[in-house]
């Protein structure tokens, strides 16, 4: 063969190796009070490492989902078909209890080490993720009634995936899905048309259309209509207790921008049967509490695909040469991957802080920050998933751009997360509403950040502005993604002063806080010791 089809200065495959070594996780995980399931977490790392998990992710994204709406005689079936490695990814995450375990775990940290499981599993595919985040968030809704929950909980939190529409009792696991938006109102959920008519037996007839559902082929759906007394929830299952097939019509998939591992659909709801889940008129408070624990996962997912990127750009700048040296070892590309890193690191440590929160449920000052501080890093984090996966795509140059390297999957799916269960602007009107309704979230939040005080100046100065733009609400709305922008960086830098290495908080503090940073990454100010932050993201 001609020399010029030796293959030289190219870099080996990033596999076989633990996704859950990952110093800013694991540290997390153990102030969560979860060290028990390091172990667990790092099997599923090696798995999730391994050439055998890459080639799930990577297929189920190449071979979608294909809606079957009749059988071969005209009979409607309303199915879809998955490529048999999703059914794989589906059941490593049940097994894992990524789906819904934690709300029948009675140890400390049950919610941290899940969502430390989805961090690391996540990484191998996004889309399955959305059927689990669901089904987990299902659970804390469907407590509204407590007959509901008494009958579906154990099955949904149980660690056997099992695949098929069948009767949900006869089942030895399921998965749960929400469907909310219409297509006239998007977030604005309260101009929801579907409605709901009861029958009497508490029952309720269910007609309308939803322009977005996640995961059609889930064994029920929590969702809104307006019934007599308002918008109100209700839990539609796909077959009913007869073993006939309910009323939920799959109209057609979506063609996505990224995410595409995940079926999403457009419905018809045709004189389909639902329950009723809390009280009617009380539709929107009862799937908030779903909401929000799916938001933890979108803050969570964010964090999982900066370190996917982080750890990729730093793998092959370690392995590729170019104008005389590795590329690591080149000034400017140290300063470009360590920002990468400190931006993962500081999402991975805010994501477990909001999860550890969340197995506090009883402590009204944790949860009163957990309701604020679930809404700004929602809104910063995510937002930030996007500009982090096309840095570390660029880091590898046009092969970077290249499906082979993953990368482009990353970058498709990263606006995702800032786009599921509120937009930009959704989620920070969020937060204003928070501080408005719930006043305690606001001193609960500088309770957290200033348990950082006097540590460092850059971050006691830039607590000392936001309480001066906290003090002025004027215009406040329209300044809104500014002050939730500061709340963000505020509480990140605070985690990451008291529980982060010297040199990651340093570098957060100087560029975040301090204002010696520019807009792109990679401009990180001198005096930053790159090298032990890339060592934190070394594999």
């Amino acid at each position: 063969m001609p020399v010029t089809h030796e293959v030289t200065n190219q870099v080996p495959p990033l596999a076989e190796y633990d996704v859950a070594a990952d110093p800013a996780l694991l540290e997390g995980l153990e102030r969560a009070g979860a060290g028990w399931a390091v172990a667990e977490v790092h099997a599923l790392g090696r798995l999730a490492g391994s050439e055998q998990a890459q080639e799930w992710g990577r297929l189920v994204n190449e071979n979608e989902p294909v809606l079957r709406t009749h059988d071969r005689v005209g009979n409607r079936i309303d199915e879809v078909e998955f490529h048999p490695y999703w059914h794989e990814l589906m059941d490593v995450a049940v097994s894992y209890g990524l789906h819904a375990a934690p709300w029948r775990d009675s140890r400390p940290g049950a919610h941290a080490a899940r969502a430390a499981k989805m961090y690391v599993w996540g990484q191998v595919d996004a889309g399955h993720t959305c059927p689990i985040s669901m089904t987990y968030a299902a659970v804390p809704a469907l407590r509204f009634t407590p007959e509901l929950s008494e009958r579906y909980e154990p099955l949904l939190a149980s660690t056997e995936y099992d695949f098929g529409l069948r009767e949900p009792s006869t089942k030895r696991g399921l998965i749960a899905g929400m469907s909310m938006t219409e297509k006239q109102g998007g977030s604005d959920v309260r101009v929801n048309t579907t409605t709901a008519r009861p029958l009497g037996d508490g029952g309720y007839v269910i007609v309308g259309h939803k322009w977005f559902t996640s995961a059609p082929m889930s064994d029920m759906f929590l969702t809104l209509a307006q019934a007599p007394g308002g918008l109100s929830c209700f839990l539609l299952p796909r077959v009913l207790p007869d073993g006939s097939r309910n009323g939920i019509r799959l109209q057609r998939l979506k063609d996505k921008l990224g995410n595409r591992s995940n079926a999403s659909s457009e419905i018809e709801y045709d004189d389909a049967i639902g329950w009723l889940v809390g009280e009617e008129g009380r539709g929107v408070r009862t799937i908030i509490e779903m909401v929000n624990n799916t938001r933890l996962d979108c803050a969570v997912g964010s964090a999982s695909g900066m370190r996917y990127g982080a750890v990729r750009a730093l793998h092959h700048a370690r392995h590729r040469h170019a104008f005389g040296a590795n590329l690591v070892d080149q000034p400017l590309m140290g300063n470009v991957l360590a920002d990468l890193v400190v931006e993962s690191e500081a999402a991975t440590t805010v994501g477990m802080r909001l999860a550890a929160a969340t197995d506090r449920p009883d402590d009204e000052q944790e949860q009163a920050f957990r309701r604020l501080g679930l809404a700004v890093t929602k809104y910063w984090v995510c937002k930030r998933g996007p500009s982090h996966a096309v840095e570390a795509l660029e880091c590898l140059g046009g092969n970077g751009y290249v499906e082979e390297s993953g990368m482009p999957r990353l970058y498709r799916e990263a606006p995702l997360m800032s786009i599921w269960e509120g937009s930009g602007n959704v989620a920070a009107l969020d937060a204003l509403r928070a501080m408005a309704k719930q006043p305690e979230s606001v001193a609960a939040y500088f309770a957290e950040v200033e348990q950082a005080s006097g540590a460092d100046a850059r971050l006691d100065d830039a607590v000392g502005r936001l309480r001066k733009e906290l003090s002025d609400l004027s215009d406040v709305e329209y300044r809104a993604r500014r002050l939730v922008e500061s709340m963000a960086l505020v509480l990140q830098g605070s985690l990451l002063v008291r529980h982060g290495t010297t040199a990651v908080a340093d570098a957060f503090c100087a560029s975040r806080l301090g204002g010696d940073w520019g807009v792109a990454f990679g401009t990180l100010p001198s005096g930053v010791d790159t090298r032990a932050i890339l060592a934190r993201a070394e594999v």
